[in-house]
């Protein structure tokens, strides 16, 4: 039988010998297995070599100040919030939504919420009210967990029958998370924890107008993220940096599980608004040694002179999208380090990488890391060079991969069968390296973010002028991508600003700033199929050439046009 910390010694021993890691590692085996109780608070908090190391280190560029907490410290006050939370009724399978920034309170609650069996519902603090609403009616949350500008958000939700926690000053109806404090340091679970006990629920952008809930058990995020400390190549002591914003699932890959399997610090550096040079200047000055960031960042780095900045970093990673060429060459020429691309979802764990010590061909995310069974599938599920990223399943599913989809009935679905279909088509060389090609569903990617056409097309319709729209990626320099709306009036409507600008108001009102279009081009038709669907294959290609000559293109109109409209902070 393989354990988890006989799983974790094999590939921290084998951290640069791919080949070996590939071939001999095996996934711990599905027992009861507490990643909070059994792991952070009985090896991590009790080692005497790392308990009193910090856990978690979170710099406030805007208060000029930091707090640190050791990993022993860390489990007793995740303990107090296990009680805490116990002591409002919450009990193992409940559901809590959690929606909070880079604030200490949130790791304590992940913690606890893990101790007690507390499913959470992680969500980002700019979902609008409306998607509030969607969280905790589908998500059937029991209790929410909220930072104090959140609370205007739930005046009109009817949420008052739900256990109700702010972080800040208590208010009406809802009780202060400071309350924690008075609570034991001593927690006692009820039981042990399955491997199959649910743990995590995770609302994501589909092809269906509301977001898909992808569930994680206990084992699939704690354990599966094996495979993401060996991607990002930590080791204990290391002080790690992943920027990415909490409620979404990269921020549990690397600002929790990963690091904190391998017994490395979680570095946060909170920023008012996103500030390249200082960012840069707190890397150095603090000695973070692994850093995990989206395209955007990186092309918001090599802007600087980053030769200037003296850094302790040894390894540097990029994921959500393929890095262009000449990024990973300037960071080289500057820090004779080579930016590593991995790739995974919020389905799975890292399932694909460039891993430390392998053969980096730029372009490419890599190749599958140990203990994932990559098939390259055609549409009827057949083995192909280029096609769609699928996991064996059966005696090969990896530890890693999602429960399923969460159904209203609380039924699980997308894991039936042999395969699981990522919906992500690659291209596969004969060295097994895998390169992305694109969507099989036109979903796509802004700053990092997963933005469904789908859900941005039935706000849209929602308009009394807009008949018909499709909305496509829009290359931009910064973001990757900016959502784009190629949009078909009704009968009398003009295209003109005001009309434009209605829509964008329109807009603005909906949906949250990480998902809004940027862009509107309004036409007088859009390309089909026989059948009658959009073709938006067509419009992407349209826009990524830059063809303005084509009879379909339009009249194009951009938020920055509008002074009138309200200006929102980078997503950056």
């Amino acid at each position: 039988m393989t354990t988890f910390q006989e799983a974790r010694a094999f590939l921290l021993h084998n951290r640069t010998d791919y080949e070996t890691a590939v071939k001999d590692f095996r996934w711990p085996d599905p027992v009861p297995f507490n990643w909070a109780l059994d792991w952070f608070d009985a090896e991590l908090a009790a080692n005497i070599d790392s308990k009193d190391r910090p856990a978690i280190w979170i710099v406030d560029a805007a208060q000029d100040r930091q707090t640190k907490l050791s990993f022993a410290a860390l489990s007793r006050r995740s303990n107090q919030v296990a009680n805490f939370l116990r002591a409002q009724g919450l009990k193992r399978g409940d559901h809590l939504l959690l929606l909070l920034g880079n604030v200490v309170p949130l790791w304590e609650t992940m913690l606890a919420a893990m101790k007690l069996g507390v499913v959470v519902i992680p969500a980002t603090t700019l979902l609008t009210a409306d998607e509030l609403r969607d969280r905790l009616d589908r998500g059937k949350a029991k209790a929410v967990v909220a930072a104090e500008d959140q609370v205007a958000k739930f005046t009109s939700l009817g949420a008052e029958n739900i256990v109700r926690i702010v972080v800040g000053a208590a208010c009406d109806g809802w009780l202060a998370y400071d309350g924690a404090a008075k609570a034991s340091e001593q927690f006692t679970p009820d039981g042990p924890t399955n491997a199959d006990d649910a743990m995590l629920l995770y609302f994501t952008s589909g092809t269906t107008a509301k977001p898909k809930l992808v569930r994680h058990s206990q084992r699939s995020y704690p354990v599966g993220h094996l495979s993401t400390m060996y991607w990002i190549g930590l080791k204990p002591g290391d002080v790690h940096l992943n920027i990415s914003s909490p409620g979404w699932a990269k921020h549990a890959w690397s600002c929790l599980f990963a690091p904190w399997n391998a017994g490395a610090t979680v570095f946060v550096v909170n920023q008012p608004r996103f500030d390249a040079k200082g960012l840069l200047a707190t890397i150095g000055r603090c000695g973070v040694t692994t850093l995990c960031a989206p395209p955007t960042v990186w092309r918001l780095f090599i802007q600087e002179n980053l030769a200037a900045f003296k850094v302790a970093l040894r390894e540097v990673c990029g994921a959500g999208e393929p890095l262009n060429p000449e990024v990973i060459d300037q960071v080289q020429a500057a820090w004779g380090l080579t930016i590593r691309d991995g790739y995974g979802q919020t389905e799975t764990t890292a399932l694909a990488g460039n891993s430390p010590g392998q053969k980096i061909k730029v372009g490419s995310m890599g190749r599958p890391l140990p203990g994932y069974r990559v098939q390259v599938s055609d549409a009827d599920g057949y083995p192909a060079r280029e096609g769609e990223v699928a996991l064996l399943l059966g005696r090969e599913r990896p530890a890693g991969l999602m429960q399923g989809y969460q159904g209203d009935d609380g039924g699980l679905s997308g894991t039936e069968g042999e395969l699981y279909r990522s919906g992500d088509v690659v291209f596969e060389d004969e060295d097994g390296y895998l390169t992305f090609v694109g969507r099989s569903d036109d979903v796509f990617k802004s700053s990092d973010y997963r933005i469904s056409p789908f859900e941005l097309e039935s706000v849209l319709l929602e308009h009394e002028l807009v008949a018909e729209a499709a909305v496509v990626p829009s290359p931009d320099p910064i973001r990757l991508a900016v959502p784009k709306a190629f949009v078909l009036l009704t009968a009398g409507a003009e295209r003109s600003p005001a009309t434009a600008l209605s829509i964008f108001q329109h807009l603005h009102t909906r949906l949250a700033p990480f998902k809004r279009i940027r862009r509107l081009e309004i036409v007088t038709e859009l390309p089909k199929t026989i059948s009658g669907k959009i073709r938006r294959v067509q419009l992407r290609r349209l826009e990524r050439d830059d063809d303005r000559n084509d009879p379909l293109r339009g009249r194009e109109f951009r938020e920055e046009d509008f002074p009138e409209l309200p200006k929102t902070r980078s997503e950056t």
